[in-house]
């Protein structure tokens, strides 16, 4: 009787915080809506192939830029619900690689990029939406900075410069706490 009533009380807790209840036809239709591929992954799909990369990285505001190259290739994953690229080149004078997954969420309606490399062992994580006016999808997240391992607040636009070429800004805070940009990438195929 005591678990009856638990699950009962769990069941309408349910109801009365999120105010719905669904069939379970209305629940497959909203599984289904949100696990099919749509539009936004067929835009992400244009980034598939391979891409040359030119980085251009600011260690602090108003320093000498370091110049990089790289090479990207990208391919969709898990029936095309996902970009996925993985980048290798040189940065500092050191071997660097890279992987990033991008995503579109049906059901949040936003971009999602998650983003590791080989010169730390943390996780950047944001979200975006797209704009049609810029062609651009202005993402932002948190990141850790590894020299005083505190969470900080990361941006990054890119822009859909045309089918084979993007450019993306990313932008953090400086020694003055202060946003500047750090590292723009202009990507071709």
């Amino acid at each position: 009787m005591k678990k009856t009533l638990q699950v009962f009380f769990a069941l309408f807790m349910v109801i009365a915080v999120t105010g719905r209840v669904f069939t379970q036809d209305e629940s497959m239709k909203k599984w289904m809506d949100y696990m099919t591929p749509g539009d936004m992954q067929k835009m992400l799909a244009k980034g598939v192939g391979t891409w040359k990369m030119k980085t251009t990285f600011w260690m602090a505001p108003g320093t000498e830029p370091m110049i990089s190259d790289a090479t990207a290739v990208s391919e969709m994953i898990l029936g095309g619900r996902y970009l996925s690229t993985k980048i290798s080149g040189n940065m500092m004078g050191m071997p660097f690689e890279g992987i990033s997954t991008e995503a579109y969420d049906n059901a949040a309606n936003v971009f999602i990029t998650s983003w590791i490399d080989n010169m730390g062992t943390g996780m950047m994580y944001m979200t975006g939406k797209w704009d049609e006016t810029t062609k651009s999808i202005s993402y932002s997240g948190k990141a850790v900075d590894p020299l005083t391992g505190n969470w900080i607040d990361v941006r990054q636009v890119v822009t859909y410069t045309s089918e084979t070429s993007t450019k993306m800004e990313m932008y953090g805070p400086g020694p003055d706490g202060k946003e500047y940009k750090n590292m723009e990438i202009i990507s071709t195929k």
